[in-house]
């Protein structure tokens, strides 16, 4: 099998030669091509390169388009900062929607219009061109709570939670079209999943969850069902309180970072859902050696099997030796899961 063959086995319950791999790479696929990292974000041309050696020198069975959390905000106008050798970061003391009266002028953008969004399309699209039906190809887009403090800032929105739900309700509405837009044109570009990146949400509590970011990453997964593609839910910290509330947004892939137990999702999440992580990709991936790192990866497998695929908790840091890299591939190959 190549990859796209293994992942898709895999998303459809079907038989595979070896686990998956696909670990999120970013800042470390920037380093394999010796490019700094603000060329890697703005120039799809350099990150489809850097995703392509990358893949093919450790294994991985997917490409992923995935940079920085500012594009969709970019796009609809918010202040990004941008460096030389890190990734854009939205400046939160000018956030868009420091005034949520603004939220009424805010208008669902087309993404091939956007410079951002447009960046990632065609990155898609020349993904496909170069190895569609031989990777998996992955695209990405923000959550609903990832999304609103981008525009609102993390800090007036934690607040808001407390204080004017309605209006995280509003907020929540118009991101759910935007992502929903944007994930049906990456889709169109070639895209054979789209990653929803919700970190913010292992800020809040259960209810928070339950109640409001729960309900609307829900309504975005069954939209890029609806379009056709496969969903991977990426929510690092700590998620161990939210774990069944997770399980019900009905992501085929959902992401665990190393903070939460494997055996513990896995009884709560139930044995559909596909796990992916959770070793720690400093201390262990980064910083271990291959023996700890083998073990680790073990310990994840026993705990989620079968429906399981080798990756670190979060993304793979930028200095994780080679030689490290390399055992996530030998231990995915070696392990054939039983269906």
């Amino acid at each position: 099998m190549n990859g796209y063959e293994r992942m898709m086995a895999m998303l459809q319950g079907r038989p595979v030669d070896s686990l998956p791999l696909t670990p999120i790479t970013m800042m470390f696929a920037a380093r394999q091509m010796g490019i700094p990292y603000g060329e890697y974000a703005t120039d799809y041309r350099k990150l489809v390169e850097s995703q392509l050696v990358t893949a093919e020198k450790f294994g991985f069975d997917s490409v992923m388009s995935i940079s920085d959390p500012a594009r969709e905000a970019s796009d609809l106008g918010a202040p990004v900062r941008f460096f030389p050798d890190q990734p854009p970061a939205l400046d939160e003391s000018r956030s868009l929607l420091e005034d949520k009266r603004k939220l009424l002028e805010l208008k669902v953008p087309d993404p091939w219009s956007g410079k951002r969004m447009r960046d990632r399309l065609e990155a898609i699209r020349l993904f496909r061109e170069k190895v569609g039906g031989e990777f998996l190809i992955e695209g990405w887009v923000e959550g609903p709570i990832a999304e609103a403090a981008d525009l609102r800032g993390i800090n007036r929105l934690m607040i808001d939670l407390y204080d004017d739900p309605a209006f995280v309700r509003d907020l929540f509405e118009f991101v759910v079209e935007v992502e929903t837009r944007f994930a049906q044109a990456q889709i169109e570009a070639g895209a054979d999943l789209v990653g929803i990146g919700d970190s913010a949400a292992s800020l809040i509590g259960p209810r928070f969850y339950r109640e409001l970011v729960g309900p609307y990453e829900k309504r975005l997964v069954d939209n890029i069902h609806r379009l056709g593609g496969y969903v991977r839910l990426h929510i690092c910290g700590r998620t161990a309180t939210i774990l069944e509330e997770m399980a019900q947004v009905g992501a085929d892939i959902i992401d665990l970072d190393f903070p939460v137990s494997m055996a513990e999702a896995r009884r709560k999440m139930g044995p559909e859902v596909i796990l992916c992580g959770n070793i720690d990709p400093v201390r262990v991936l980064r910083d271990g050696n291959p023996e700890v790192i083998y073990a680790e990866l073990e310990a994840c497998y026993q705990a989620a099997q079968p429906r399981y695929i080798v990756a670190a908790g979060c993304e793979v840091p930028r200095d994780t030796p080679d030689a490290n890299m390399h055992v996530l591939r030998e231990f995915a190959r070696s392990h054939r899961p039983a269906c």
